[in-house]
């Protein structure tokens, strides 16, 4: 190659953040939380779908500006709560222009212990009101960089890493934007190892063009999270795509939902596919800027778990579901068709 051409050349990988760490898969094995990377037997009892905080409804921004003391204030005490349960980790899955804070992420983790996962990737449900303008413009390969840039350098330049891909696409037959935000997830998940969990809903056709993308761009069903899978009509669906690997995350758990999660895990446990189902509330504890009841995370020690004791299920099964799962679902490890 000629010197002007390997110059070129260089600086292009270097505007995509490549130069950045010499080795992208440098994690892989390890979890990836906002203050570090810790070994996946430390990660304890996991919720693998909440938002500390968030600005759902709100107009898209990145960075949002919270009045960050008062919202540690108002969260710590719902994290020291779960923490007392037993919890030692959990997932947040705000992304970014959806209220995103990594700092914020990062105190709350250091004051209650609990180790905190952010993430990388942009919301493409809610019809597509938190995908920045870029997105619509770039090529797959340059939306994948700027994620890439977040892996490498660390978000906004706070040198916190993700430790997950969020995307989200809307119901139905996947549109251009959702299709390209799946493409470029499945890109960074080869160079890195990062996880995709998808807010994808009751849309089994919209799940199933995704593992297919997934497999054209060669990389495996267990690289990826059906998000809010409780909420599909049947069962079916998701034995379907736990066979094949994915990941099934009944997430969105309250009290009154008992009987559906028993269900569920019913099935799963009786189809022997126990070992691909994650469990959290997708609660929020500073919905909307504060303008908005928080919804906390002890519900599913205190409601669900008895009642799967009292329903048959033993306790190393429980274990599976908020310890084992999680862990293997959250490892950083490239997962390809290869």
């Amino acid at each position: 190659m000629h010197r002007r051409a390997f110059l070129t050349t260089a600086a292009t990988l270097a505007a995509a953040g490549c130069f950045t760490r010499p080795n992208p898969l440098a994690e892989s094995g390890r979890i990836m939380t906002v203050r570090g990377p810790i070994d996946p037997a430390v990660m304890g009892r996991t919720l693998t779908h909440e938002h500390l905080f968030s600005i759902f409804g709100l107009d898209p921004a990145e960075p949002f500006r919270y009045d960050r003391p008062v919202v540690r204030d108002a969260v710590l005490p719902h994290l020291q709560a779960v923490h007392a349960l037993g919890v030692h980790t959990i997932v947040d899955a705000t992304a970014a222009y959806f209220g995103r804070d990594a700092v914020l992420l990062k105190q709350l983790s250091e004051a209650s212990g609990l180790h905190l996962i952010t993430n990388t990737g942009y919301y493409g449900a809610a019809n597509d009101r938190y995908v920045p303008g870029h997105a619509f413009e770039d090529s797959i390969d340059g939306l994948a960089a700027r994620w890439m840039r977040e892996w490498t350098s660390g978000i906004a330049g706070t040198g916190i890493r993700p430790g997950f891909i969020k995307l989200g696409v809307d119901r139905g037959p996947l549109s251009a934007i959702d299709r390209k935000l799946v493409q470029a997830g499945a890109r960074v998940h080869r160079r890195t190892g990062l996880t995709l969990a998808v807010h994808t809903g009751d849309s089994v056709e919209a799940a199933r063009q995704q593992l297919d993308l997934l497999r054209s761009e060669g990389v495996d069903a267990s690289a990826w999270i059906w998000v809010h899978a409780h909420s599909v009509a049947t069962t079916d669906p998701l034995l379907e795509a736990a066979d094949a690997g994915a990941w099934i995350s009944l997430d969105g758990y309250r009290p009154d939902r008992t009987p559906l999660f028993l269900e569920r895990l019913g099935a799963f446990r009786a189809a022997g596919l126990l070992g691909r189902v994650l469990l959290s509330h997708d609660g929020n504890t500073y919905p909307r800027n504060g303008s908005a009841e928080p919804r906390p995370f002890t519900a599913l020690f205190t409601d669900l778990l008895p009642a799967l004791l009292e329903h048959g299920f033993a306790p190393a099964e429980i274990d599976r579901l908020t310890i084992e799962n999680p862990a293997r679902a959250f490892t950083v490890q490239v997962r390809t068709t290869d």
